[in-house]
């Protein structure tokens, strides 16, 4: 069982990203694809196509130069590493499982708009360039999911009240409706249920006061670059305090409301999703607890014939791919998360 060696492609003395950190890392994916495991090791898709040179999980990507917070600038656990960030995502337009990144390369960037509207005094319209004017923070945040897993990336962005002060939104606004771009022909949604009986467009709030809150963050960028489309390019919500699902992705509308909007994942499951959905381990989900969470963490095993990649818990900090014969079946539990069977994953 051979394995891979790899440094942190933003390991540096701040341990964020350096100014070197991505010339690693595309040495890193050239040098997984001289070695013919790039079309396992970088997708993480199961038996979906495999991925040519030219298709990465951050293709299309540029760099963006953003000042590091030093208030934001670690946390107590490693960065999740860009290669598993970028290739273990939720964005249920494109499908119901992990392995979404490949569809994600369909999400339409060009002549991109932000509409802010709604119970405000001066409505905008951002486009791309408008949003990269704004002075970019890089932050590195904890990512949980409600799905009781967790990541650590570091973000480039701004602070959502930045816009806030812009638009100047009135006192009968007390809620903030952020609404995703959506195309369903080329958004075909999850396989189940069929995304004709989903309430696309993807939309979530917050409270005026909670987008207020310096924590709350707009995220252009991560890991020193423009967002990958399976992050929700080219502008997305990033709140640490909240489950992800409350961060809605590839944003078009932003409209401040004086009444709660409808969410998608509370109008699908109103007893699972709450509309507050604050990260609270003492308050189970329905199906599960919150007491513990799955770190997607620096270390993976790949299978070889059918592709599977499995986590593991990481016992240092540095990458290693290892490949290995197909070994047992997946079980019911762990089926669509490309998650391994062993008891001995998460301790």
């Amino acid at each position: 069982m051979a394995f891979l060696h790899l440094p942190k492609p933003w390991h540096s003395e701040r341990e964020v990203t350096s100014e070197t950190a991505f010339n690693h890392r595309r040495q890193f994916l050239k040098g997984l694809i001289g070695a013919g495991i790039a079309g396992s090791a970088l997708p993480l898709l199961g038996c979906q196509k495999q991925p040519t040179a030219a298709e990465t999980p951050f293709m299309g990507t540029y760099d963006l130069k953003a000042s590091l917070n030093p208030a934001f600038a670690k946390v107590e656990r490693p960065i999740t590493h860009e290669v598993l960030a970028g290739t273990y995502n939720n964005f249920y337009e494109f499908g119901g499982t992990k392995k979404i990144w490949q569809n994600a390369q369909a999400l339409p960037l060009d002549d991109w708009k932000v509409e802010v509207g709604g119970l405000v005094s001066n409505p905008k319209t951002y486009d791309l360039d408008d949003l990269l004017k704004f002075p970019l923070e890089e932050r590195v945040y904890r990512f949980r999911c409600v799905e009781a897993w967790a990541m650590v990336v570091p973000w480039l962005g701004f602070p959502m009240n930045v816009i806030l002060r812009q638009v100047e939104p009135s006192a009968q606004a007390k809620f903030v409706k952020f609404t995703s771009f959506y195309d369903a022909q080329i958004m075909k949604g999850p396989s189940f249920p069929p995304s004709q009986f989903l309430p696309f467009p993807y939309v979530e709030s917050l409270r005026v006061d909670e987008m207020a809150n310096d924590l709350a963050f707009f995220a252009v960028g991560n890991y020193g670059r423009s967002l990958p489309k399976q992050h929700g390019a080219p502008i997305r919500a990033v709140i640490p305090w909240k489950y992800g699902f409350k961060g809605a992705k590839s944003i078009v509308k932003i409209e401040f409301v004086a009444t709660q909007p409808a969410t998608y994942w509370n109008t699908i499951s109103p007893g699972e999703y709450k509309i507050e959905s604050n990260v609270e381990p003492d308050v189970s989900h329905p199906r599960w607890s919150q007491k513990k969470e799955r770190l997607i963490a620096e270390v993976l095993i790949l299978s070889g014939k059918k592709c599977r990649a499995r986590f593991i818990t990481a016992m240092e900090n540095t990458l290693r791919v290892c490949m290995r014969r197909e070994r047992g079946r997946v079980g019911e539990w762990e089926r669509g998360w490309g998650i391994g069977d062993e008891p001995w994953l998460f301790p």
